[in-house]
C-alpha cells in the first residue's frame, strides 16, 4: 500500500470522530488531504481534534451524518427512535445516540461506519 493510500484508510476510520469533535480540524484535515499533506501531519490534526472538547453542534452534526446512511432504509420506528435522540441531544445522552448508530450499522452491515473509531 502507499502512502497515501494508507492515510486515506486512517482517515476514512477517523473523520467521524474528528468530526464529532471538532468541524474545524475536519474541514483543515480534508483541505490538508488536498494538498501535500505528510502522514505525521495528518496524526497531528487529528490527535489535536480529539484533544478538543466536543461541542453540542459538533456531536449533532456528527449524529446528522452518520444518520444519512439510513435515513432512506430505516424503519419508522427507528426514524422515531433518531427524532427523540436528536431532540434530546445533551451530553448525557451521547453514548445513547452513539450506541443507537452502531446497532444500525450492524443492522444494515455499512462497515465503513463500524471501521469508523468513533463507534468503538
Amino acid at each position: 500500500m502507499t502512502e497515501r493510500r494508507d492515510m486515506e484508510k486512517k482517515w476514512s476510520k477517523e473523520k467521524y470522530l474528528v468530526m464529532y469533535h471538532s468541524q474545524a480540524h475536519y474541514e483543515k484535515i480534508r483541505e490538508a488531504l488536498k494538498g501535500d499533506c505528510t502522514p505525521v501531519q495528518l496524526d497531528q490534526l487529528i490527535n489535536e481534534a480529539k484533544q478538543t472538547p466536543p461541542t453540542a453542534g459538533s456531536r449533532t452534526n456528527a449524529f446528522q451524518h452518520m444518520w444519512g446512511y439510513f435515513k432512506k432504509t430505516a424503519t419508522p420506528e427507528e426514524r422515531e427512535e433518531y427524532s427523540r435522540l436528536q431532540q434530546n441531544g445533551s451530553g448525557q445522552n451521547e453514548r445513547e445516540r452513539l450506541a443507537f448508530i452502531r446497532s444500525l450499522a450492524e443492522k444494515y452491515n455499512v462497515q465503513y461506519l463500524l471501521d469508523s473509531t468513533v463507534l468503538r
